[in-house]
């Protein structure tokens, strides 16, 4: 059995995870061996599959870990007792956030999607779909409440705002002028000066 820790007490799978991440950041999935996986983990290729299965495993659990943490969020957002539209401002702003948080990741899974497997790529399409038919719940409720315009579909309105969220690891630098939370603002007042009455 593969040790679970390493000396500082870091789990074996959150080290491969971390160093798959930084490896397909820099050089790309496909350029990305396991052999180099695990020898920046520090681990062996056994403790790999213990683990995960094989690399495309370590592609989804990259993207999933994120989708996870998101839609833990979203849910809380959606299930609180404020108005709508404080729900989906919060809501439209966290998803800017945690993705700016997790840009490698989110940049990782867009240029890299396409080499999941079939079942894997069907899983996070399903993955995601619940996400967005959860967020455009949100912008429904406000348009039936008469909070919310129903000029635009609520489809329309929610891929809007989800390209600008795809779009942040191809412009968005920690170092620019602009932090993750005035992007979030920015982005979020956006979407809701479209939903304006």
């Amino acid at each position: 059995m593969p040790r679970t820790t390493d000396g500082d007490g870091t789990p074996v799978p959150q080290r491969l995870l971390a160093a798959a991440t930084r490896l397909f950041a820099e050089r790309g999935y496909d350029r990305t061996s396991v052999q180099e996986i695990v020898e920046a983990a520090g681990v062996t290729k056994g403790a790999l599959y213990h683990y995960f299965g094989s690399k495309d495993d370590l592609l989804h659990e990259v993207y999933a870990r994120v989708l996870r943490v998101q839609q833990e969020r979203l849910d809380a957002f959606a299930s609180s007792d404020d108005p709508i539209e404080k729900r989906l401002r919060g809501a439209a702003a966290d998803v800017v956030v945690t993705t700016i948080e997790n840009l490698d990741d989110a940049m990782i899974f867009f240029r890299s999607m396409h080499h999941l497997s079939p079942e894997k790529n069907k899983q996070v399409r399903a993955e995601r779909r619940r996400y967005h038919e959860r967020f455009r719940a949100l912008v429904e409720e406000g348009q039936e409440a008469g909070v919310f315009s129903k000029a635009a579909p609520a489809d329309l309105v929610v891929d809007y705002h989800f390209g600008s969220v795809h779009h942040l690891s191809t412009w968005y630098r920690p170092d620019g002028p602009m932090s993750s939370q005035e992007v979030a603002d920015h982005l979020a007042d956006l979407l809701l000066r479209a939903l304006r009455p």
